[in-house]
């Protein structure tokens, strides 16, 4: 059964660093790619970055782009998301995922096979 636990959210001021991670179960992580997703309320999921099964390539939106570093500890089964210079609109659910191999283009959460609970990170003054 796949799991996947986000953890290391929080309240941090505009400027100001989280460290994210997702601990995943239940399939062979170093497998998969694996992405952060981000749904600020209201609002749809929106893709953060991806990485690969091996972490030698990333990819980051343009809006978290020299802000934010994904990597991943394939021994450990966790999956991390080093945040810089968070600004207020970097407030949201996040959460890691399991992208799907299905041609989804439309912003929604069937683009991803799994995800977990998500963590709260909240950018504010």
């Amino acid at each position: 059964q796949v799991q996947l636990v986000e953890s290391g959210g929080g309240l941090v001021q505009p400027g100001g660093s989280l460290r994210l991670s997702c601990a995943a179960s239940g399939f062979t992580f170093s497998h998969y790619v694996m992405s952060w997703v981000r749904q600020a309320p209201g609002k749809g999921p929106e893709w953060v970055s991806d990485i690969n099964s091996s972490g030698s390539s990333t990819n980051y939106a343009d809006s978290v782009k020299g802000r934010f570093t994904v990597s991943r500890d394939n021994a450990k089964n966790t999956l991390y998301l080093q945040m810089n210079s968070l600004k207020l609109e970097d407030t949201a659910v996040y959460y890691c995922a399991v992208p799907s191999h299905r041609k989804i283009l439309s912003p929604t959460w069937d683009r991803y096979d799994y995800w977990g609970q998500g963590t709260q990170v909240t950018v504010s003054s």
